[in-house]
């Protein structure tokens, strides 16, 4: 699979999600199951947040990755209301105990909060200096945002980014590409499976003998510094998010889709969820 580097470390393309698990104890096997399988099939890369399910996630990924600690990127989020002088240390300490290691490969702010940008850079310094975090980005960042934080220390800026939602295009993902600041893309294939229906990204997906979320993903991933991290649980997605990293869409493709989901002409408001 094809890599790019984050903070400073080579990682694949496409990594694995996690919101949304670790909410019902009945799928609890099956989503590390899907977790492990991810690993072996190259997603090493894995995306949670203490929100997700209130730390839940964290656990679902703790079982995952144990003995498989050194294969793994591991990213995790802090809430806002956490991201203070002293919030910071104590939420990385329990996700920490709840993913079951000693370090963080990467450690983001999940959305600006309350707390100055200048504090919270300065708990994210100090947990990197004991060792506790590799390095430190953010997610829910615009162009304004990233340019008050001012920092080359920050690694990353994750955001909602797929066919239905491109109003990054416009100037947030030009802006991180300038800065050679790698976005990280959740909900890479939409939300609740609508957008996978559309006429056009079906057509495509037929084309090449793929599923439309595997082109959902190479569109993504047309673009050089950007990583997908894809939520999947049953055995047969997580294999077809791998097998995306393949996938090479063509000229006429890319023109449909741009036909199909609009460019932006203007600045957005940015999209979360």
């Amino acid at each position: 699979m094809r890599t790019l580097q984050l903070a400073g470390v080579d990682v694949p393309v496409i990594g694995q999600g996690t919101w949304r698990m670790g909410e019902d104890r009945s799928q609890h096997a099956q989503e590390v199951a899907a977790l492990r399988l991810g690993i072996e099939l190259g997603m090493t890369l894995i995306d949670t947040a203490e929100m997700y399910a209130e730390g839940g996630a964290e656990e679902v990924v703790g079982e995952a990755i144990a003995g498989l600690r050194d294969k793994v990127f591991l990213v995790s989020k802090v809430y806002p209301h956490n991201a203070g002088r002293k919030g910071i240390p104590q939420a990385c300490e329990r996700s920490l105990k709840r993913l079951g290691t000693d370090y963080i490969d990467l450690y983001l702010l999940h959305w600006r909060g309350q707390y100055p940008l200048e504090e919270t850079i300065e708990a994210f310094e100090r947990l990197r200096e004991a060792g506790k975090i590799g390095r430190w980005g953010v997610s829910n960042f615009d162009v304004d945002d990233l340019q008050e934080l001012n920092s080359p220390a920050c690694a990353t800026n994750q955001v909602l980014y797929n066919l239905e939602e491109r109003g990054i295009e416009f100037d947030l993902l030009p802006w991180c590409q300038a800065h050679q600041l790698p976005i990280m893309a959740y909900c890479p294939i939409g939300q609740g499976g609508q957008m996978l229906t559309h006429t056009t990204l079906k057509q495509v997906a037929a084309h090449h003998g793929v599923t439309p979320s595997q082109v959902a993903l190479a569109w993504i991933l047309r673009q050089k510094t950007v990583i997908a991290i894809p939520k999947a649980v049953r055995p047969e997605h997580v294999k077809l998010n791998a097998q995306a990293a393949d996938l090479q869409l063509e000229t006429g493709d890319l023109e449909a889709l741009d036909q199909a989901f609009l460019v932006p002409h203007r600045k957005q408001r940015l999209a979360m969820v």
